[in-house]
């Protein structure tokens, strides 16, 4: 088979797990900068489902050790999910948006291949690739407030403090922020000056990714000051979207987060979930610095002129309530202690679990589907036979 065939049955492969790879001048390139021919063929076939290696072989038309050994290589390229269960181990094919924009970012010295796709992957990811969220209702993340931020932190629910959350895990790990290691590596992108090894896992997520060399094991301490460094660079702590078993917290920059950059420059209607905080001025104490609106990955705070100010500029930070994430950032930093954050009048509970999550974005999906059938009817009812 041409390597150009064995590319295009590689990708309508890959197009079967959740998450989809739209047409775009941009893909095949991002395809080929990432997979040799080889490993492509290989992959093709390879289920979204744990196999044992002996199924794998038989699939493959593979003698077991030979297999193994390549499969070996792509699970610490972060292409493949390996697990152990029963003595025996288990393979499956991670889906795109895994390995495209998380799993071989988080390693401090990505392979050749990784560096090599991140131009023509951030391309992609601009023109179609991340669209597939642009409907979702439940965003991939969540904000979590900064701990220090909440003005009576008696009230916080479980899944919102992100310090009890830390201490209720059993095994931490950190790696490398994905996103902004995919812009770093990209020569036509800017590099950003935040923390990079940010990047916090638990549970099955972290063991997979030690295993692999993607990240690192670390102490609760020091999750706990990797949070503390990230408020202190102005980033957003964000958390996998479900109340049980999340696995993920991100440190999230306005610059490269991907949910960040959905939001700012492809004009997604937002980028994480909000929290169910918000901040609350207080005009009287603002010094309007104006460090609060720098600060704010959203825009949502502004200085105005107010009849309530004392300072000599007469202007306190104003904030736009309906784009708040409560987050925390802007508070955190504040020299006057003049913003605070406050419960919503409305609490928001997210999915219980990773699989109502996924429940959640397909029936997002499917309506949008729907809605635009529904318009490209309408259109062609007003154009006529």
């Amino acid at each position: 088979m041409a390597q150009e065939a064995v590319y295009r049955v590689f990708v309508d492969w890959l197009r079967k797990a959740w998450w989809g790879l739209p047409d775009s001048e941009h893909l095949m390139p991002t395809i080929e900068a990432f997979f040799t021919a080889e490993e492509a063929a290989l992959l093709t076939g390879i289920p979204f489902t744990n196999r044992n290696l002996e199924e794998l072989a038989e699939i493959k038309g593979m003698e077991s050790g030979a297999l193994e050994k390549r499969l070996n290589t792509l699970a610490r390229r972060g292409i493949l999910w390996r697990s152990e269960k029963g003595g025996k181990t288990r393979y499956k094919l991670n889906d795109s948006f895994f390995f495209f924009l998380r799993g071989p970012f988080w390693a401090a010295e990505p392979e050749e291949a990784t560096r090599r796709s991140a131009n023509p992957l951030n391309r992609y990811f601009r023109d179609g690739f991340m669209d597939q969220f642009a409907d979702a209702h439940t965003k991939g993340l969540r904000t979590i407030p900064i701990h220090q931020t909440i003005d009576d932190p008696r009230k916080i629910l479980p899944y919102e403090d992100v310090i009890a959350y830390v201490d209720s895990q059993d095994y931490c790990t950190v790696s490398y922020c994905p996103c902004r290691q995919r812009k770093n590596l990209d020569p036509d992108s800017s590099n950003c000056d935040h923390p990079v090894e940010n990047c916090l896992h638990f549970g099955a997520l972290a063991h997979y990714i030690v295993e692999n060399g993607l990240g690192r094991e670390i102490t609760k301490e020091e999750t706990k000051d990797i949070l503390k460094a990230a408020a202190e660079s102005g980033l957003v702590h964000a958390i996998s979207n479900w109340e049980t078993g999340a696995d993920t917290i991100c440190n999230c920059c306005s610059c490269c987060c991907l949910f960040f950059e959905a939001y700012h420059v492809l004009k997604h209607a937002k980028s994480h979930d909000v929290s169910n905080y918000r901040v609350r001025t207080n005009p009287e104490t603002c010094k309007a610095c104006g460090l609060c609106v720098k600060r704010c990955p959203v825009g949502a705070l502004r200085l105005e002129y107010s009849s309530l100010a004392k300072n000599k500029k007469g202007k306190a930070a104003v904030l736009d309530s309906n784009v708040c994430l409560g987050c925390g950032v802007c508070v955190y930093k504040c020299p006057t202690q003049s913003l605070i954050l406050e419960r919503r009048e409305e609490i928001v509970h997210p999915p219980k679990d990773a699989r109502e999550w996924m429940e959640r974005w397909f029936r997002d999906k499917q309506g949008a589907a729907r809605d635009e059938e529904a318009a490209e009817i309408g259109s062609s009812q007003k154009e006529g036979p």
